[in-house]
């Protein structure tokens, strides 16, 4: 079998490849759930990492601790995804940090209401479209020219009910429910993410998408077990997701790792999307 090495010992390590030393990263939603365990897989790569949402206070905290695992310039910003001056701003303090462009941009923002088809109402399935779908659209478009100048990274969060359906005998109540706007908008980033790969690659800029399966709260958890063994139940690896479950996809699509990788929606879901 031919290798491009003369000499397999010039071959780039996977450390390296690994590596986003020198390299900046924004994420919005990243003192959240999944988004915290994302930025924290950024920042242990060598990555500095800006967090930045509706709550600067949440995300300044998250910052300090995971400055003191992780030592960095680490920033927190504010942004309200829905609102495109508010994005813009962020675009223009994230020039300001970095001082040239950025080369990792992960959507990974949510709000929502629980809601079933027939509770749901106008104003909530806007809200879920607005937040998932429009808000990532739109913070991709401000963001692109800071990607193109330094030939970065997109990775957005979708989630399997972009992919699958809920299966309607899980929910026994409206408080665990999966409203229809929610995959509705999952789907659309999914397909976002698949033009923009084709669409923004004339620039370098590589688009990937990563499906989260079962990943609830630790509220939910704790209030409703039984939901929880229903998940359990119906995963083909039989357990609900960790949040570290996450670092290792994003550490992939994130970094020179995945450089030939772009188009892509990688499901962490334990197999749940292949029943």
């Amino acid at each position: 079998m031919q290798t491009p090495y003369s000499n397999p010992k010039e071959a780039t390590s996977l450390a390296d490849l690994l590596s986003l030393n020198g390299r900046d990263a924004l994420v919005i939603g990243g003192a959240g759930l999944l988004g915290g365990e994302i930025s924290y897989a950024l920042a242990e790569l060598g990555a500095r990492v800006i967090v930045a949402s509706r709550d600067r206070q949440k995300c300044q905290s998250f910052v300090d601790q995971m400055t003191e695992r992780f030592p960095g310039e680490h920033k927190a910003l504010d942004v309200d995804i829905t609102d495109r001056s508010s994005i813009v701003s962020l675009c223009g303090e994230v020039a300001e940090i970095t001082g040239a462009g950025l080369d990792v941009l992960v959507n990974t923002g949510w709000s929502g209401r629980k809601n079933t088809f027939e509770s749901i109402s106008d104003d909530d399935w806007d809200l879920d479209i607005e937040v998932c779908l429009n808000g990532v659209f739109r913070t991709i478009k401000a963001a692109t020219p800071l990607l193109s100048k330094s030939k970065g990274v997109i990775v957005n969060i979708a989630s399997m009910y972009g992919h699958v359906a809920p299966d309607y005998r899980m929910y026994d109540s409206d408080r665990f429910a999966n409203p229809p706007s929610y995959g509705a908008a999952k789907a659309g980033v999914i397909q976002l993410s698949k033009y923009l790969a084709s669409f923004l690659a004339p620039q370098g800029i590589r688009v990937n998408c990563i499906s989260p399966g079962p990943f609830p709260f630790e509220s939910t958890q704790r209030e409703n077990p039984d939901f929880i063994a229903r998940l359990e139940g119906k995963n083909p690896m039989g357990r609900i997701g960790n949040p570290i479950d996450i670092k290792g996809a994003a550490a992939l699509l994130c970094s020179d790792a995945g450089a030939y990788i772009t188009g892509q929606n990688i499901c962490v879901d334990g197999g749940w999307t292949i029943w």
